[in-house]
């Protein structure tokens, strides 16, 4: 599951002081399991109303059942999948998850489409017909021609100017950070990457930033003229050069002086091996004295940065939120020395992301919907949640969490590699951990929000100037807690707890509690009619994976009552760090044919920890229904196994139970998918899968994978809990 990035950091669970941990699936809750399957999706047995012989057939589909089991989980899980999704608008990675996305986006077209909301929220009635006004410019815009924009231009002629078009543009009044700066208020990262923390007072933080078009550039890739990296962002760099009518002599050059700029840079990158630890511990080796003069370098970078995209935001830069100082430190003497190579890559960076890389025209009514969801999602959500909260589903979840909780219990009680007093702070942590279902209500910021629409300009007739405003809207509301930390009170959440309709799941550290946002509650996470086999496999997954965020090495710093507190005594501190050496040491191995790389086994290490717990905390859960189950039959070992299986798949419980997981993340990657996978701290899905269930011996078991198989490969499974 996929994980926010917000420095504390709402986990993407990235660094040592990321405060919330979550799975990320993009979707919707409410929308009808049957209202939108993929092309060459079988309707079994002709069973229309038949719930389950509908998506059994779905889930059939997917599966190459040619490959055994134990050889390779993933493709017989998933290995269609890739050639029954029809064609949709996007610049990621496709799965089975993100592609709920696409419901959300339906259903926000059906309101668009209306043309009144004051059935639903008389109350943001004026908000809605502005939001139908800049969907019809979008609709009726020349979006699939790529042309030059003089609107683009504008904006980068006040900002830092693109000398590959100016004859006149001056070198000694070019500031990269202050070009970077600017561009971010559009939501376009250029040297600098930044992100709103998620406690109060919602500081700004710092990450790595990423290079590169269509593909992004890593140290290997951009060394290697034939690479797909180099070739593709070259032709991309010669498509808007001409696009915007360079000279075209000079054009080659233009190309190859940014390059000379970005192999520079990578330089720097190769010697910290792309690892922001490495890069942070750099300065330890320096002289006291060198050491002083780079963070003075930095610090003023950053001040001159925050005062343009951050209001001139005051904060003590200490390490949690500061970029790394060597590479910066570093990159200031690069700019220096290719300034104009440096302008010219920003201005087509700020014009690559304001395009909207249509792909086919029929798709553009998609991709305006999904423009004004993400820009308008506090007034979508508002009027989602009004039609498509289910209290019936809500208590569903509510009744799995507390299934799991007694297990979770159980397993911190049974660790015997924690000593007394780490054990009694576990349990107290489990204890007392809240929670949340739907979304998290706070009406004075959601008014806010939706409040701050009064601040868009709609230009009549022009995409761009219109792209421009939204772009620039979009991301004051997402920082919108930081920027108004003085005006919110201090027990505000992070933003995105707020939104019910996205297919996410959160656990926040600072809170201790953890959030099951309204759009999970929809296939492939649950369906009210599954059998439990599979809704513990999928939902009770999930709600297993957020449990066990609490024990992960970032909860591990966060005491019950969501204070920043290391709890564990150094003896079980020790021992949890070997344990999770081991998921480090095991998810390395993987390798990556399509791009030459392997996992970063520490940078997933939390995720993969989390997976492991949820799996094992949900077929825990299962298992304990079935025997209560049973029980109340007074029949042994189970009652009603019938119930408990899909028709069509010839299947075991457990074995749907594990299918129903691995199908959570049946994808579909390009190469630029994989190079951009190499930051996030998930692993990329197949790998996911593949790791995850070779290290749980049920599942060997239910597949009856023998040991020594690519499934079951030795005894000695990684596991913490």
């Amino acid at each position: 599951m996929q994980s926010l990035k917000f420095k504390f950091k709402m986990s993407k669970c990235y660094y040592a002081n990321n405060f919330l941990c979550l799975i990320f699936i993009f979707g919707q809750a409410g929308i009808s399991a049957a209202a939108s399957y993929p092309a060459g999706w079988i309707d079994y047995k002709n069973e229309i109303n038949d719930p389950r012989s509908q998506y059994a057939a779905q889930m059939l589909s997917f599966m190459d059942q040619s490959v055994h089991p134990c050889d390779d989980f993933y493709e017989y899980a998933c290995g269609n999948w890739k050639n029954v999704i029809r064609p949709r608008q996007t610049q990621s990675k496709r799965n089975y998850l993100t592609d709920i996305d696409y419901e959300l986006t339906d259903f926000v077209e059906s309101i668009l489409q209306k043309p009144t909301i004051v059935d639903i929220a008389p109350e943001y009635e004026n908000e809605f017909q502005q939001t139908k006004q800049f969907y019809q410019n979008c609709l009726e815009a020349d979006l699939l021609t790529k042309h030059k924009s003089y609107d683009y231009l504008q904006v980068i002629q006040s900002i830092g100017g693109f000398p590959a078009l100016d004859p006149y543009w001056d070198a000694s009044t070019f500031s990269w950070v202050d070009m970077s700066a600017h561009m971010s208020l559009y939501g376009v990262y250029g040297l600098f990457k930044d992100g709103t923390s998620s406690v109060y007072p919602f500081k700004p933080y710092f990450d790595f930033p990423s290079f590169g078009f269509d593909i992004e550039f890593h140290t290997d890739n951009i060394k290697n003229h034939t690479s797909n990296a180099y070739q593709s962002n070259y032709k991309r760099m010669e498509e808007i050069l001409r696009i915007y009518e360079a000279d075209e002599y000079q054009i080659p050059h233009i190309i190859d002086d940014i390059y000379d700029f970005l192999r520079a840079v990578f330089k720097i990158f190769e010697e910290v091996e792309e690892n922001e630890y490495i890069c942070k511990d750099r300065l330890t080796s320096f002289e006291e004295s060198a050491i002083e003069t780079v963070n003075t370098t930095v610090v003023e970078q950053l001040k001159n940065y925050l005062e343009i995209a951050w209001m001139n935001r005051e904060q003590e830069f200490d390490d949690a939120y500061k970029p790394c100082e060597y590479l910066y430190y570093n990159l200031a003497m690069i700019c220096e020395e290719h300034k104009e190579a440096v302008a010219n890559y920003l201005s087509m960076k700020f014009i690559y992301d304001l395009d909207p890389h249509l792909k086919d025209v029929k798709l553009q009514k998609e991709y305006c919907t999904s423009m004004m969801r993400n820009v308008m999602i506090y007034l979508f959500d508002h009027v989602y949640m009004k039609i498509n909260s289910n209290q019936r589903a809500f208590d569903e979840v509510n009744n799995m969490i507390d299934e799991l909780k007694p297990n979770l219990r159980t397993i911190l009680e049974e660790a015997d590699w924690l000593d007394d007093s780490t054990r009694e702070e576990a349990l107290w942590k489990e204890s007392t951990m809240g929670k949340v279902i739907g979304r998290y209500e706070d009406s004075e910021v959601i008014q806010r929000l939706i409040g701050e629409m009064k601040n868009l300009q709609f230009i009549e007739g022009s995409f761009e100037a219109n792209n421009l405003n939204l772009k620039k809207f979009q991301q004051s509301t997402d920082r919108y807690n930081g920027l108004h930390h003085d005006e919110i009170n201090n027990g505000t959440k992070p933003l995105q707890l707020l939104v019910g309709m996205q297919a996410n799941a959160f656990y926040y550290n600072s809170d201790n509690s953890m959030y099951v946002m309204a759009g999970v509650l929809n296939p492939p996470m649950f369906h009210k009619d599954w059998p439990n086999s599979l809704k513990y496999g999928t939902l009770g997954y999930l709600v297993g994976h957020e449990l066990t965020h609490a024990f992960d090495t970032v909860g591990a710093r966060y005491d019950h009552s969501g204070s920043e507190n290391y709890w564990w005594s150094e003896e079980s501190g020790q021992q949890f760090k070997e344990h999770a050496q081991c998921f480090v040491d095991y998810f390395d191995r993987y390798y990556i044919p399509e791009i030459g790389r392997n996992i970063n086994g520490n940078l997933t290490r939390d995720e993969n920890i989390a997976d492991a717990g949820g799996l094992r905390l949900a077929l825990m859960a299962y298992h304990h229904f079935r025997e209560k189950q049973a029980a109340d039959y007074d029949s042994f070992p189970y009652a009603n196994e019938s119930e408990e299986r899909m028709p069509g798949l010839d299947l075991s419980p457990e074995q749907l139970f594990f299918l129903g997981t691995a199908q959570v993340w049946c994808s579909a990657y390009e190469e630029a998918h994989y190079w951009k996978g190499l930051s996030d701290d998930h692993t990329i899905d197949k790998y996911r899968v593949l790791g995850m269930l070779s290290n749980n011996a049920d599942f060997a078991n239910a597949y009856n994978c023998p040991l020594g198989s690519a499934m079951n490969p030795t005894e000695e499974k990684c596991a913490i809990w």
